[in-house]
């Protein structure tokens, strides 16, 4: 607020710059952020005709397994023999789904053994992730 001498009296006018440039550099930071947060484990998934997308959720899980057999939850690697009791502590909710990501060189049995200790960890809504088919 100013005094203006003039009308004896003040000025009530909300100096908008200092709101505008904050709110600039809020915008620039999720902008550079946002792409960040979602990039996970890079692998080379199976194609197929009917995939959706995957929901951007946060509290989204996603099992990934790699051409090198290596299991990570988000980023966080868990061994095949403990994954299940990671999976119970973790899930508390049993109808949240889990997504489950595995490389196309993975051998089927190794993606069938993670597939069952996540069953036995109490999950019942398993998603398998895919990319579109290119034909």
């Amino acid at each position: 607020m100013k005094f203006n001498p003039q009308n004896n009296g003040y000025i009530a006018q909300i100096n908008v710059t200092p709101f505008v440039d904050v709110m600039l550099v809020l915008l620039i930071i999720f902008m550079i952020t946002a792409p960040l947060l979602t990039q996970g484990v890079d692998v080379d998934l199976p194609e197929t005709e009917t995939v959706r997308t995957l929901p951007e959720d946060s509290d989204t899980l996603v099992l990934t397994v790699d051409k090198d057999k290596k299991i990570l939850l988000d980023s966080y690697e868990l061994e095949l023999e403990t994954m299940s009791r990671h999976l119970k502590k973790i899930v508390t909710d049993k109808n949240q789904i889990l997504y489950l990501k595995a490389d196309k060189g993975v051998p089927y049995g190794f993606v069938v053994k993670v597939m069952s200790g996540i069953k036995e960890a109490g999950i019942q809504r398993l998603g398998i992730v895919a990319e579109p088919d290119e034909e």
